[in-house]
């Protein structure tokens, strides 16, 4: 499917972890469903902060809300901005 032709490239062990994360991604919302998977990524390693166990799933947050935005942009091009900007906005506040 989508996800698999574009992380195809990258490595297992991150290939497996953003797939984990995305397992429920609905193929007809993918920009949404890939960028809640990345928040989900996101507030695991926020919740364990300092801990290098989380390294991976920060690559993967990082991996899925790009590919959120790549989403987008094969879906909507001109929504993109507006996407981006929606996803800076929902993003949990720094510790």
């Amino acid at each position: 499917g989508w996800l698999d032709r574009h992380t195809r490239r990258a490595p297992a062990a991150l290939r497996s972890r953003v797939a984990e994360y995305a397992a429920s991604a609905d193929p007809e919302r993918m920009a949404e469903s890939l960028a809640d998977a990345g928040r989900r990524a996101l507030e695991r390693v926020a919740a364990h902060a300092g801990d290098r166990s989380v390294a991976l799933d920060l690559l993967a947050a990082d991996a899925l809300i790009t590919l959120a935005l790549l989403a987008e942009a094969e879906r909507r091009p001109e929504r993109l901005g507006q996407f981006a900007a929606g996803l800076v906005r929902a993003a949990p506040p720094a510790p």
